[in-house]
């Protein structure tokens, strides 16, 4: 009997053909490491892609063989794909600016690492400080993770200042330095050290970024396609429900008035068995849910089940 010609090889024609050896991967994808992994990897999942993320290891598995991942700082993230060496990424817009890479940017993710609302870059000094504008600072010392953006800022505005790169616990030195330009998403940061915010330098949200090789390559860009339709679908399910109910062909009206009056909506009507009743099947915003059920009970509907989405692809 023939040998394996690899050790990953994997029979593909029969029981009895063992020298198929697996194709390479069609795309090497870049995921971010730290702060937004987590966040990566739920998205993932709930857009069809199951990523396991070893301890201490870089490869997360996927199970799409198309597909080979490799976890990076999200600082980094946007260099490796311009140079190749990812052929798409996710990771902010604040280090694709601040690193200046030249990348196509595929989409806008709307999600974060803890809500979906954009990550904001601020410039900030203590609750006590005299300084009440950023022309005060001439003359001080801003320490910041974003030092590209933070000097264009400030040049920009004619404001000498010295930016450093600070390597971590950047909160504190709002009080060793002048000011600080900080990522905040909920600002409970800046709260819990006592400080204030003088002006926004840069709003950020995450993106779907790849190489322009890739991009080029049809089979590559259909792919890294296909997976922002899935990464956009399961962002707009997580503000949407499905809600399913039963209405007396009688009281219709009544409840499609129900549902018009809470936006636009069109819902699936389907015949039962019983010929006076038909069922309705509808997508909309969670947050509109508990105003709506009640006013569906009140025109006469019945049997409500609201249930969670995983994607919502228009």
């Amino acid at each position: 009997m023939p040998r394996l010609s690899a050790p990953n090889c994997v029979d593909r024609r029969g029981p009895f053909n063992y020298g198929a050896a697996v194709p390479p991967p069609l795309l090497k994808l870049g995921l971010p490491k730290g702060s937004l992994e987590e966040a990566t990897v739920d998205l993932f999942r709930r857009a069809g892609f199951e990523i396991e993320v070893r301890s201490r290891s870089y490869f997360p598995t996927i199970d799409d063989p198309t597909l080979e991942c490799v976890l990076f700082r999200a600082q980094e993230l946007a260099a490796y794909t311009a140079d190749g060496i990812v052929d798409c990424a996710i990771t902010g817009h604040d280090w694709i600016k601040e690193s200046g890479a030249d990348v196509h940017e595929v989409n806008e993710l709307q999600y974060s690492k803890s809500t979906s609302r954009p990550a904001r870059w601020v410039l900030a000094v203590p609750a006590e400080s005299d300084i009440q504008t950023p022309e005060q600072l001439a003359g001080g010392i801003v320490a910041t993770e974003l030092v590209s953006v933070t000097r264009q800022y400030f040049e920009q505005r004619g404001i000498d200042v010295r930016v450093e790169f600070s390597w971590g616990a950047t909160e504190v030195k709002a009080r060793l330095l002048n000011a600080i330009v900080e990522l905040t998403e909920t600002g409970s940061s800046l709260k819990a050290n006592n400080l204030r915010i003088l002006d926004e330098v840069l709003i950020s949200t995450t993106r779907l970024i790849a190489s322009h090789e890739a991009w080029a390559d049809p089979a590559k860009r259909q792919k890294i396609e296909a997976i922002d339709t899935l990464l956009q679908g399961a962002i707009t399910a997580r503000t949407k429900v499905g809600l399913k109910l039963n209405a007396p062909r009688a009281s219709l009206d009544a409840v499609m008035t129900v549902i018009g009056s809470f936006g636009e909506h069109s819902p699936t009507i389907s015949t039962l068995t019983d010929e006076g009743w038909v069922a309705l099947e509808v997508i909309l915003d969670e947050r509109i849910e508990r105003d709506m059920i009640p006013e569906l009970l009140r025109a006469g509907a019945s049997g409500l089940v609201s249930y969670p989405l995983n994607k919502v692809i228009s």
